[in-house]
């Protein structure tokens, strides 16, 4: 048996630094999760929707979604609130599932957001490049990927404040669109009162019918992704017990404003019919440029293009926070290197957040393939993850609710108890499955088939299953039986 360290000796003491900083606080988590899901999807792709599925179907769309959204933070917040640890959904799908699902999971969700930073500094590249058209791709990737690493590498503290900031810019500039919008629709600004009628444009509000608006669930997805950083910031929040509930029961709101009102504002200001809605690579095309330039706005577009360009700060910041953390949880745990589980003297896990950057180094292919080509590449590459993810957290909490109660817990004694159970789970996770299996269809029943768009929309897909079913049988690991499993609280 090993001798007892003292408190007092060199050994105890670096031994206590070698955990994470619990220093966010509820202004933090709420931004965080705004941050990490107010981005190019909203403000960029947002217009195509429009276009795609007509605004009363991209409305539909929205509103699906993000209450399936709403139904997911819930499940989490549950689970978070009562096991707050930095590796959140990993560890409840190996806790509550099987340690092969848990640790599929992990190593999808870190490259989900590992890819994700390099979707979104090729973004910036098409952003500074509305300013500077003749400047290297490279150098704006470098000089982006490198901020938001030293934000990251700092302190958690220094994140959670720099989010914050950021966050708070894209909510600014989402109320005065809102607001402009609705001045436009009764006359008030802009010229003449628009009113309904863009709703009865041709085909709309509905283009495309109910196949247009499955059509757009997948990029509709990726506009929400993010929200579930609620969970990863579980383990570095102060009394997560009762901040934690704070930030989900905020999300719903969130949702209705901030993506909702946006999507309905652009459909009665901006006809569906508008050739610049279908556009995603352009901020002179954003949907937010073209109403503020509909207004009178002057410098519109530069105005909408530094707000972006915050925006994409904002969730690359997130993005390499929450990859770093669950890489970092992943070594913690055995299902990583070890030496990625290295924490700074400030609580940060620093070899986990290099890891992560070299994989944002994926965004200087643009100037290899061209800007907009390799975002395309990356985006459908995460979107999919994300919904992996997404789906599992359902999983998790419908068998942890279950064994909650089979091992004679009351439910009313958790921090944090989500509504309507079992239906929202479930029904979250119905709708995950469906959009995962649905999201390109045309590519295998459009006639031919169409192997490299099968390849780019589901590669995610593979490789998860690879993961679970690989580590499953290397590992002889089973599923985790409702009397067997620790259900037990986590103290923060």
């Amino acid at each position: 048996m090993e001798p007892a360290i003292k408190e007092t000796s060199p050994i105890y003491k670096r031994k206590k630094k070698r955990k994470l900083k619990r220093d966010l606080k509820t202004r933090h988590l709420t931004m965080i999760s705004l941050g990490g899901t107010i981005g190019t999807g909203l403000f960029l792709a947002s217009g195509n929707t429009v276009h795609a599925a007509g605004p009363g179907g991209a409305l539909v769309a929205f509103a699906i979604v993000g209450i399936m959204v709403y139904f997911l933070m819930t499940s989490l917040g549950e689970m978070a609130a009562h096991m707050p640890v930095a590796g959140s959904f990993s560890i409840y799908g190996e806790k509550f599932v099987d340690p092969a699902f848990g640790f599929a999971l992990g190593w999808n969700y870190w490259y989900s957001w590992a890819v994700t930073i390099a979707a979104e500094l090729s973004a910036i590249v098409l952003i500074m490049k509305f300013w500077f058209p003749d400047s290297p791709s490279a150098l704006w990737s470098g000089l982006f990927l490198l901020i938001i690493f030293l934000l990251n590498a700092l302190s958690v503290k220094s994140f959670g404040e720099s989010e914050y900031w950021f966050s708070l810019i894209k909510v600014i500039a989402i109320i005065v669109f809102i607001g402009t919008g609705v001045l436009m629709i009764f006359g008030i600004m802009g010229g003449e009162a628009i009113g309904f009628k863009n709703f009865t444009v041709d085909d709309a509000p509905f283009n495309g019918g109910i196949m247009a608006i499955l059509g757009v669930f997948m990029v509709v997805g990726f506009s929400f992704q993010g929200t579930e950083l609620i969970g990863i910031t579980a383990g570095e929040s102060k009394e997560p017990a009762k901040t934690i509930p704070k930030a989900v029961n905020s999300v719903f709101w969130r949702i209705l404003i901030f993506f909702i009102l946006s999507i309905l504002i652009i459909g009665l200001v901006i006809p569906y019919t508008t050739p610049d809605l279908a556009a995603t690579d352009s901020v002179v095309k954003s949907p937010f440029t073209l109403l503020f330039e509909r207004a009178g706005i002057a410098f519109a577009a530069s105005v909408m293009n530094a707000i972006i360009l915050t925006a994409i700060l904002s969730a690359g910041n997130s993005g390499m926070y929450a990859a770093a953390r669950m890489l970092w949880n992943l070594a913690e745990r055995g299902h990583a290197p070890k030496f990625l589980g290295k924490l700074s003297k400030k609580g940060v896990p620093i070899n986990a957040l290099i890891a992560t950057g070299l994989v944002g180094c994926l965004a200087f292919l643009s100037s290899l393939f061209g800007d907009g080509v390799v975002y395309v590449w990356l985006i459908n590459a995460a979107g999919l993850s994300g919904f992996i993810a997404w789906l599992g957290i359902a999983i998790s909490h419908y068998r942890f609710r279950r064994a909650y109660v089979a091992q004679g817990y009351d439910v009313n004694d958790l921090p944090y108890k989500a509504k309507w159970f079992p239906f929202a789970p479930l029904a979250a996770a119905t709708l995950c499955t469906l959009i995962i299996l649905g999201q390109n269809t045309d590519a295998l029943f459009g006639g031919t088939i169409d192997w490299y768009g099968l390849l780019v929309s589901y590669i995610s897909l593979p490789l998860f299953l690879i993961l679970w079913f690989g580590y499953k049988y290397s590992k002889k690991t089973k599923v985790v039986s409702l009397k067997e499993m620790n259900v037990k609280k986590i103290k923060a």
